[in-house]
């Protein structure tokens, strides 16, 4: 997409702003209706607020991630990321998701657990949280292997914590290392758990790194058969994958941790669907505007957010182990923060430099 400086940063929130008021309508409808109230109402309005404020602290760091792939993206291919992939995102992993969660753990069909979400919250609440470790261990083996596959690049030549990025780039020629590192991880975790949890947790954190692998060969098979066909550059259907698989789990921890809020799912989905919304006009804005070009740091702190976001997800899946959202939500808005303040001083130290010069 090309720089457009005209355009204001309300402008690219417009959609947002249309969707908030969609949503808080709708959240107030849905507490006068279920609750009868105006202090059940108001409730109701104040958990979708907080819930859309969640999903945006905890999606600071997919934005990002998001922008730096869909620059690469064919102009066609970040369309239909933009339009298509909100869909996917706001209906898919806000509404679908949860109940299939449902559908596989109780064993009913999606109208029963529909059905189930409306007239049984607390014993839907129950199921999903019981699915929370599985779910935890294979969101969080994906994104460490997202943040480690940044990291262990030997063509990375800007590192903004020396220390260890140095060190990540003189071993990123040996095959597989990021694989290696990960499963060490698993295992370390899996230790701490009791028996019956541990291979659970093992399996989970399998798929979770086997689907990062296939969606890599899947997306790079895609990619190569596009521009043979078309000549088209690279970032078609493959990348599209990939972004939306990397969407699913980063919303894993946000989904569930909603329940901690409310036993509703319609209230959650509104909630985490009017923070979806901000999020994709958020990725828009950097693309088009090409924030990552000018702010050099700006990616590290997003991948550092993601590497830290996977272990609290690993930590979650111990015995008595909570860490609230909100935490880490501020955790990763405060690491995107603190890398863009790194980038500014940078650029002032360093007037006239190409930010991505070494």
């Amino acid at each position: 997409m090309t720089t457009a400086p005209q355009k204001s940063t309300l402008s690219y929130l417009t959609w947002a702003f249309v969707s908030t008021v969609i949503g808080l309508g709708l959240g107030a409808w849905l507490g006068w209706e279920t609750t009868g109230t105006i202090g059940g109402t108001l409730t109701i309005f104040f958990i979708v607020a907080v819930l859309a404020v969640l999903e945006i602290s905890l999606s600071f760091d997919n934005a990002i991630v998001n922008a730096n792939k869909l620059k690469d993206m064919t102009p066609v291919w970040q369309r239909r990321f933009l339009t298509w992939g909100i869909l996917i995102a706001v209906f898919g992993m806000r509404i679908v998701f949860p109940v299939l969660i449902v559908v596989v753990a109780a064993n009913v069909g999606p109208w029963e657990a529909m059905v189930m979400a409306a007239s049984q919250p607390d014993e839907y609440s129950r199921i999903m949280h019981d699915a929370h470790l599985p779910i935890a261990a294979f969101g969080g083996a994906f994104l460490m292997m997202v943040a480690l596959k940044f990291f262990f690049d030997h063509e990375k030549d800007i590192h903004w914590v020396a220390s260890i990025e140095n060190w990540a780039a003189r071993y990123s020629s040996i095959r597989g290392i990021e694989i290696a590192v990960v499963l060490c991880i698993m295992l370390a975790f899996s230790r701490f758990l009791p028996p019956e949890y541990a291979q659970t947790f093992m399996n989970s954190a399998i798929w979770g790194l086997l689907t990062f692998l296939l969606v890599e060969v899947l997306g790079g098979i895609l990619d190569k058969n596009e521009e043979a066909m078309s000549g088209a550059a690279k970032g078609g259907l493959g990348a599209f994958l990939y972004l939306e698989v990397l969407d699913a789990s980063f919303s894993f921890d946000g989904v569930i941790g909603a329940f901690a809020l409310t036993h509703n799912l319609f209230i959650i989905a509104i909630g985490l669907g009017v923070g979806a919304m901000y999020v994709r006009s958020m990725t828009i804005m950097l693309v088009e505007r090409g924030t990552l070009t000018q702010y050099r740091y700006l990616e590290h702190g997003a991948f550092y957010a993601i590497l830290i976001l996977s272990v609290i997800m690993f930590l979650q899946c111990l015995p008595g182990v909570a860490i609230p959202e909100v935490i880490t939500g501020l955790g990763g808005a405060t690491l995107i923060g603190i890398a863009l303040w790194s980038s500014i001083r940078w650029n002032k130290a360093n007037p006239g430099v190409d930010v991505h010069s070494h």
